[in-house]
Protein backbone atom coordinates (compact mmCIF):
# COMPACT_ATOMS: atom_id res chain seq x y z
CA UNK A 1 0.00 0.00 0.00
CA UNK A 2 1.42 3.64 -0.61
CA UNK A 3 1.86 6.30 1.50
CA UNK A 4 0.85 9.83 0.64
CA UNK A 5 3.34 11.73 1.06
CA UNK A 6 3.26 15.55 2.75
CA UNK A 7 2.42 18.86 0.76
CA UNK A 8 3.81 22.16 1.95
CA UNK A 9 3.62 20.62 5.63
CA UNK A 10 0.37 18.77 5.52
CA UNK A 11 -0.67 15.82 4.93
CA UNK A 12 -1.88 14.82 1.42
CA UNK A 13 -5.31 14.32 0.68
CA UNK A 14 -6.64 11.70 -1.70
CA UNK A 15 -7.85 14.42 -4.34
CA UNK A 16 -4.57 16.02 -4.70
CA UNK A 17 -2.70 15.63 -8.20
CA UNK A 18 -0.60 13.29 -8.34
CA UNK A 19 3.25 14.36 -9.73
CA UNK A 20 5.46 12.37 -12.16
CA UNK A 21 7.61 11.47 -9.31
CA UNK A 22 4.99 9.52 -7.47
CA UNK A 23 4.01 7.91 -10.46
CA UNK A 24 7.46 6.96 -10.94
CA UNK A 25 7.79 5.80 -7.20
CA UNK A 26 4.46 3.66 -7.62
CA UNK A 27 5.70 2.29 -10.63
CA UNK A 28 9.03 1.06 -9.05
CA UNK A 29 6.47 -0.62 -6.33
CA UNK A 30 4.73 -2.54 -9.12
CA UNK A 31 8.04 -3.71 -10.53
CA UNK A 32 9.65 -4.73 -7.58
CA UNK A 33 6.13 -6.59 -7.13
CA UNK A 34 6.52 -8.22 -10.28
CA UNK A 35 10.46 -9.43 -9.82
CA UNK A 36 9.27 -11.06 -6.74
CA UNK A 37 6.52 -12.85 -8.64
CA UNK A 38 3.48 -11.24 -6.68
CA UNK A 39 2.61 -10.14 -9.68
CA UNK A 40 2.09 -11.57 -13.65
CA UNK A 41 3.55 -9.46 -16.70
CA UNK A 42 0.03 -9.06 -17.60
CA UNK A 43 -0.75 -7.53 -14.40
CA UNK A 44 2.26 -5.53 -14.33
CA UNK A 45 1.48 -3.71 -17.81
CA UNK A 46 -2.15 -3.39 -16.73
CA UNK A 47 -1.16 -1.74 -13.37
CA UNK A 48 1.19 0.50 -15.20
CA UNK A 49 -0.76 1.61 -17.91
CA UNK A 50 -3.29 2.65 -14.74
CA UNK A 51 -0.20 4.22 -13.23
CA UNK A 52 0.70 6.59 -15.85
CA UNK A 53 -2.90 7.90 -16.34
CA UNK A 54 -3.72 8.46 -12.75
CA UNK A 55 -4.21 11.72 -12.15
CA UNK A 56 -4.66 12.07 -8.22
CA UNK A 57 -3.53 9.96 -5.37
CA UNK A 58 -6.83 8.02 -4.99
CA UNK A 59 -6.06 6.70 -8.26
CA UNK A 60 -2.54 5.39 -7.65
CA UNK A 61 -3.26 4.37 -4.22
CA UNK A 62 -5.44 1.28 -5.30
CA UNK A 63 -3.04 -0.08 -7.71
CA UNK A 64 -0.49 -1.09 -4.46
CA UNK A 65 -3.30 -2.10 -1.85
CA UNK A 66 -2.80 -5.83 -2.12
CA UNK A 67 1.25 -5.52 -1.82
CA UNK A 68 3.27 -5.01 1.19
CA UNK A 69 4.74 -1.28 1.69
CA UNK A 70 8.70 -0.82 1.06
CA UNK A 71 10.64 -1.81 4.38
CA UNK A 72 7.47 -3.72 5.30
CA UNK A 73 8.75 -7.74 4.64
CA UNK A 74 8.66 -9.93 6.64
CA UNK A 75 12.09 -10.29 8.56
CA UNK A 76 14.69 -12.98 8.33
CA UNK A 77 13.29 -16.17 10.62
CA UNK A 78 14.51 -16.75 13.64
CA UNK A 79 17.09 -19.39 14.35
CA UNK A 80 15.13 -23.42 13.57
CA UNK A 81 17.69 -25.68 13.11
CA UNK A 82 21.05 -24.50 14.92
CA UNK A 83 21.68 -21.80 12.49
CA UNK A 84 21.05 -17.82 13.33
CA UNK A 85 19.92 -16.09 10.11
CA UNK A 86 19.39 -12.94 11.45
CA UNK A 87 21.04 -9.94 10.41
CA UNK A 88 24.31 -8.59 12.62
CA UNK A 89 24.92 -5.03 13.51
CA UNK A 90 27.53 -3.64 12.23
CA UNK A 91 28.12 -6.45 9.66
CA UNK A 92 28.22 -5.36 5.84
CA UNK A 93 25.54 -5.27 4.15
CA UNK A 94 26.41 -5.17 0.15
CA UNK A 95 23.84 -3.98 -2.09
CA UNK A 96 25.57 -5.18 -5.30
CA UNK A 97 28.80 -6.53 -6.87
CA UNK A 98 31.03 -5.25 -10.12
CA UNK A 99 33.29 -6.84 -11.79
CA UNK A 100 34.47 -4.93 -15.72
CA UNK A 101 37.57 -6.26 -16.33
CA UNK A 102 38.39 -7.27 -12.71
CA UNK A 103 36.78 -9.17 -9.58
CA UNK A 104 34.51 -8.55 -7.19
CA UNK A 105 34.12 -11.30 -3.68
CA UNK A 106 31.36 -11.21 -1.43
CA UNK A 107 31.99 -13.80 1.77
CA UNK A 108 32.65 -13.93 5.12
CA UNK A 109 29.73 -12.63 7.70
CA UNK A 110 27.63 -10.20 5.55
CA UNK A 111 23.89 -8.86 6.08
CA UNK A 112 22.09 -10.00 2.40
CA UNK A 113 19.28 -7.59 1.47
CA UNK A 114 16.26 -8.08 -0.23
CA UNK A 115 17.44 -7.29 -3.30
CA UNK A 116 21.27 -7.76 -4.47
CA UNK A 117 22.44 -7.20 -8.35
CA UNK A 118 25.68 -8.33 -9.73
CA UNK A 119 27.44 -7.63 -13.07
CA UNK A 120 30.40 -8.97 -14.75
CA UNK A 121 31.91 -8.12 -17.84
CA UNK A 122 35.01 -9.37 -19.04
CA UNK A 123 35.45 -10.02 -14.74
CA UNK A 124 34.39 -12.19 -12.31
CA UNK A 125 32.73 -12.31 -9.02
CA UNK A 126 32.32 -14.48 -5.97
CA UNK A 127 29.13 -14.38 -3.65
CA UNK A 128 29.65 -16.44 -0.75
CA UNK A 129 26.49 -16.93 1.31
CA UNK A 130 28.01 -20.06 3.67
CA UNK A 131 27.90 -17.06 6.40
CA UNK A 132 25.86 -14.71 5.34
CA UNK A 133 22.83 -13.28 7.05
CA UNK A 134 19.51 -12.14 5.70
CA UNK A 135 17.56 -8.95 6.51
CA UNK A 136 14.46 -10.23 5.38
CA UNK A 137 13.15 -13.74 4.91
CA UNK A 138 13.38 -14.08 0.76
CA UNK A 139 16.05 -12.94 -1.39
CA UNK A 140 16.79 -12.37 -4.65
CA UNK A 141 20.12 -12.05 -6.48
CA UNK A 142 20.13 -10.58 -9.96
CA UNK A 143 22.92 -11.43 -12.00
CA UNK A 144 24.08 -10.44 -15.53
CA UNK A 145 27.15 -12.07 -16.98
CA UNK A 146 28.87 -10.76 -20.10
CA UNK A 147 32.10 -12.51 -21.26
CA UNK A 148 32.33 -13.11 -17.66
CA UNK A 149 31.51 -15.09 -14.95
CA UNK A 150 29.76 -14.96 -11.16
CA UNK A 151 30.02 -18.17 -8.93
CA UNK A 152 27.39 -18.51 -5.82
CA UNK A 153 27.59 -20.32 -2.96
CA UNK A 154 25.03 -21.39 -1.19
CA UNK A 155 25.06 -23.75 2.39
CA UNK A 156 23.29 -26.80 2.01
CA UNK A 157 20.31 -25.43 4.53
CA UNK A 158 19.07 -22.46 2.52
CA UNK A 159 16.03 -22.88 0.27
CA UNK A 160 17.08 -22.17 -3.61
CA UNK A 161 15.38 -21.34 -6.58
CA UNK A 162 17.27 -20.92 -9.52
CA UNK A 163 15.63 -18.85 -12.51
CA UNK A 164 18.47 -17.73 -14.95
CA UNK A 165 18.80 -17.77 -18.67
CA UNK A 166 22.15 -18.91 -20.09
CA UNK A 167 22.79 -18.02 -23.94
CA UNK A 168 25.87 -18.87 -25.56
CA UNK A 169 26.88 -19.36 -21.65
CA UNK A 170 25.89 -21.48 -19.15
CA UNK A 171 23.35 -20.88 -16.21
CA UNK A 172 23.58 -23.59 -13.48
CA UNK A 173 20.36 -24.47 -12.51
CA UNK A 174 21.21 -27.76 -10.61
CA UNK A 175 21.41 -26.30 -7.10
CA UNK A 176 17.82 -25.44 -6.63
CA UNK A 177 16.22 -27.12 -4.13
CA UNK A 178 14.74 -27.06 -0.57
CA UNK A 179 16.55 -26.43 3.02
CA UNK A 180 15.79 -26.14 6.60
CA UNK A 181 11.88 -25.56 7.74
CA UNK A 182 12.66 -21.77 8.56
CA UNK A 183 15.45 -21.02 6.69
CA UNK A 184 15.40 -18.21 4.24
CA UNK A 185 14.44 -18.82 0.93
CA UNK A 186 17.18 -17.26 -1.82
CA UNK A 187 15.72 -16.59 -5.56
CA UNK A 188 19.18 -16.65 -8.26
CA UNK A 189 17.94 -14.98 -11.36
CA UNK A 190 19.68 -13.15 -14.84
CA UNK A 191 21.01 -13.64 -17.80
CA UNK A 192 24.88 -14.74 -19.11
CA UNK A 193 25.91 -14.39 -22.37
CA UNK A 194 29.39 -15.67 -23.36
CA UNK A 195 29.35 -16.07 -20.23
CA UNK A 196 28.83 -18.66 -17.11
CA UNK A 197 26.33 -18.01 -13.38
CA UNK A 198 27.20 -21.28 -11.08
CA UNK A 199 25.37 -21.87 -8.12
CA UNK A 200 27.15 -24.22 -6.20
CA UNK A 201 25.73 -25.99 -2.75
CA UNK A 202 28.17 -26.33 -0.08
CA UNK A 203 28.55 -27.10 3.78
CA UNK A 204 29.02 -24.54 5.87
CA UNK A 205 32.39 -24.29 7.04
CA UNK A 206 31.83 -23.95 10.58
CA UNK A 207 30.08 -27.41 9.30
CA UNK A 208 33.44 -28.77 7.91
CA UNK A 209 35.16 -27.70 10.90
CA UNK A 210 33.06 -30.15 12.74
CA UNK A 211 33.33 -32.75 10.54
CA UNK A 212 37.28 -32.76 10.42
CA UNK A 213 37.46 -32.72 14.12
CA UNK A 214 34.97 -35.82 14.23
CA UNK A 215 37.24 -37.16 11.92
CA UNK A 216 40.46 -36.65 13.55
CA UNK A 217 39.21 -37.65 16.69
CA UNK A 218 37.55 -41.17 14.83
CA UNK A 219 41.45 -41.44 13.39
CA UNK A 220 42.96 -41.29 17.16
CA UNK A 221 40.33 -43.70 18.61
CA UNK A 222 41.49 -46.57 15.80
CA UNK A 223 45.02 -45.72 16.17
CA UNK A 224 44.76 -46.19 20.31
CA UNK A 225 42.92 -49.26 19.45
CA UNK A 226 40.09 -50.66 22.00
CA UNK A 227 42.44 -51.68 25.03
CA UNK A 228 44.06 -47.57 25.37
CA UNK A 229 44.07 -45.99 28.46
CA UNK A 230 41.26 -43.27 29.06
Amino acid sequence: MTNLPERAGRPATPEMRASDADRERVAGVLRDAAGEGRLTLEELDERLDAVYAAKTYAELEPLTRDLPAEGTAPPAPAPSSGTDFRPVRGAPSWRGGIGIMSGFRRSGVWNVPRRFRAFAFWGGGKIDLREARFEEAEATISVLAVMGGVEVIVPDDLTVHVKGLGIMGGFDQRASGPGAPGAPVVVIRGFAFWGGVGVKRRARKHDKRLRKEMRRREAEAQIEGPDAPS
